[in-house]
């Protein structure tokens, strides 16, 4: 594991082989899988779930209630919202689910809303965003986010 010294990472929980780069934030809550990459200018709160071999780029936060599972990637600063509803000193019990299933692809710029499930090997174009949910192995881009195509399972 390497962790960038110009990090803050209070989390232990965090897998053999991943890395970690400089003005990382991690919460101690978080849990990173194996061989992982999280670039600089990054955020993970405390209930995140990384699975195995994920590629988190910069400007990427990853709020409360996101779980991401193996080899996903995360492009730069794609964005993602865990509150329906936000207000300014309004703290829900409870915050929105997200989910990457594994071997999605999340393009640079894109935006998934909160309670919203990307398939396994979906991918979302840069600059989309996802309002519903992803179907395993689609393509989808634009605002809203629109099926384009299938994804061949073995790209």
């Amino acid at each position: 594991m390497m962790i960038h010294e110009l990090s803050d990472v209070k989390s232990t929980q965090i897998g053999d082989g991943t890395r970690i780069w400089q003005y990382a934030v991690i919460m101690p809550g978080a849990i990173i899988g194996r061989d992982c990459n999280i670039c600089a200018h990054s955020l993970i709160e405390n209930k995140v779930i990384l699975g195995d071999r994920v590629t988190v780029k910069s400007g990427v936060f990853l709020w409360d209630e996101i779980t991401v599972h193996d080899d996903v990637f995360i492009g730069p600063n794609a964005t993602f919202c865990n509150d329906k509803y936000p207000k300014s000193k309004h703290y829900p019990s409870e915050y929105t689910k997200i989910i990457i299933e594994s071997r999605a692809s999340i393009g640079a710029n894109a935006t998934i809303l909160p309670g919203i499930t990307i398939g396994e090997g979906a991918m979302v174009g840069a600059g989309a965003v996802v309002t519903k949910d992803v179907e395993p192995y689609t393509l989808v881009f634009g605002n809203p986010a629109i099926f384009i195509k299938r994804v061949n399972k073995d790209d």
